[in-house]
């Protein structure tokens, strides 16, 4: 019989939700759905409740025996409030997922970052586990990091630490979702590379990614990994840009705060093999002799589910760092 809390994974692009057995990370149901952003906050929240009662009927598992839920967004949070300050990239601002979901199911409900959810899952079950100070950077619709010191996560004086996608990495160039200039999210995360493809083909560049492409569609990872796979100069060139700005980003965090070992994570990271190489080799490259030759990097080893085990670990770790 296992112990199970139901995780859900709330980002710009899909709501994934899955009922977890915390006890060993396996993931019993799950669901994914498109967020939809342009339908409205309130669009959203009923698609997270239905993904619920959806993972709850498949499993065939009683909501009597759900320990909690947990939330990881893409966006600041209240973590103690359990509101959702502000998320733009899901267009949600002070909003209070907690009262909202606990009125739904009567169980307790947890709220984190996005990016700590899934840092806490690779700490228990992925590629942080029996590591005890790392950092987790998942490439996403956005660029986040969690800082695990002595086992546990700092969160910072505000709580918003792990913030790298808006390290400065261009004074005054791309703008930024947050609202600022420069910042490393605008030139290495999936939007911005995305962004960069689509830019060069309206300017009548070439490039095999348009045979997958369909009409009013977003380019999708899969159709990047297609082109580099076939040598596509132009989707070489994009990512080859994206990797060096990253890699610029993860230097200058290995040369200040010198951790032993980085996660890499997302669905770039995961899906494109030449990426994550080509990250890791020019960060090297970029860092200081000394913690150049002292960093390890690893894969984030849970996928997709990263963020969805971690916000059903939500209570168990904050049990732990007694938080």
């Amino acid at each position: 019989m296992g112990k199970f809390s139901i995780g859900i994974d709330l980002g710009a692009t899909k709501i994934l939700t899955g009922i977890v057995d915390i006890e060993n990370g396996e993931v019993i149901s799950s669901v994914k759905k498109k967020t939809k952003k342009d339908k409205g906050s309130e669009r959203v929240i009923q698609k997270v409740i239905k993904s619920v009662y959806t993972v709850l009927e498949e499993s065939k598992i009683d909501i009597k025996e759900i320990e909690n839920i947990g939330i990881g967004v893409a966006g600041q949070t209240d973590r103690k409030k359990g509101i959702i300050i502000n998320a733009p990239n899901i267009d949600f601002s002070n909003i209070n997922i907690k009262e909202i979901l606990e009125n739904e199911f009567n169980k307790p409900v947890l709220l984190g970052n996005d990016v700590e959810t899934a840092t806490i899952g690779e700490m228990y079950f992925g590629a942080g586990k029996n590591e005890n100070d790392f950092i987790c950077i998942f490439v996403g619709t956005g660029i986040g990091a969690g800082i695990v010191e002595n086992g546990l996560l700092r969160y910072g004086s505000t709580g918003t630490a792990g913030e790298i996608g808006h390290l400065i990495v261009d004074t005054g160039g791309r703008s930024c979702g947050c609202g600022g200039c420069g910042c490393l999210e605008a030139y290495a995360s999936r939007l911005a590379i995305e962004k960069r493809i689509t830019g060069a083909l309206r300017k009548g560049r070439k490039s095999d990614i348009e045979n997958y492409l369909q009409e009013d569609k977003p380019i999708k990872t899969s159709m990047i990994r297609k082109a580099l796979e076939n040598n596509d100069e132009l989707v070489k060139q994009i990512i080859d840009e994206a990797s060096e700005y990253l890699a610029s980003g993860i230097a200058g965090i290995n040369n200040f705060y010198n951790p032993s070992l980085i996660i890499l994570g997302g669905g770039l990271m995961n899906a494109i093999e030449y990426f994550y190489k080509k990250t890791i080799e020019t960060a090297k490259i970029k860092s200081l002799p000394t913690p150049a030759m002292e960093i390890r990097f690893k894969k984030a080893q849970l996928g997709d589910f990263s963020g969805v085990i971690g916000a059903a670990l939500l209570n168990e770790y904050r049990k732990r760092a007694d938080i």
